[in-house]
């Protein structure tokens, strides 16, 4: 029996506040947001539409190697303006397997148009370990059973 877990499944168990940032909002801001809420990336949002992401890769690679300023600099400057995101119906293997191939750690979980939710690596390891750690505690007290002698029937 194969056990299918669901975006939305995953989206349950956690808090389900997204913190987001606009685009016109400045890079330190961004930087702000993420570092109180203690997130990696930000859902970028226009008049209630996800218009792109920006993470700490963004930050990195096109703030600070370039030597410009975070205080000046705008959002929609330097986000990615190309989304990869999930659905709720999702599993959490296609989770694994779109982050794997783009190289990426976030997923913006969309339900229809709207930002319902995040998904980071971390989540997907979590819930994968989770579910190992699972089937092994189900396999090691099948076979302990197994092992254990069967009491005589009682008439």
């Amino acid at each position: 029996m194969e056990i299918v877990r669901t975006v939305r499944d995953l989206l349950r168990k956690r808090e389900l506040e997204v913190w987001t940032i606009g685009p016109d909002d400045t890079v330190y801001q961004a930087l702000q947001v993420m570092a109180d809420k203690n997130v990696g990336a930000l859902p970028v949002m226009e008049a209630e539409k996800l218009i792109g992401i920006f993470s700490e890769r963004d930050y990195a690679r096109k703030v600070i190697l370039h030597g410009r300023s975070s205080k000046e600099l705008l959002v929609k400057e330097i986000m990615s303006s190309r989304v990869a995101y999930v659905r709720p119906n999702q599993t959490i293997d296609d989770c694994m397997a779109l982050m794997t191939n783009l190289r990426i750690r976030h997923l913006p979980v969309l339900d229809g148009d709207a930002l319902v939710g995040m998904v980071s690596m971390r989540d997907v390891v979590e819930d994968i370990i989770s579910e190992q750690d699972f089937i092994i505690e189900q396999l090691v007290n099948y076979i302990q059973n197994e092992r254990s002698p069967v009491p005589p029937a009682t008439p």
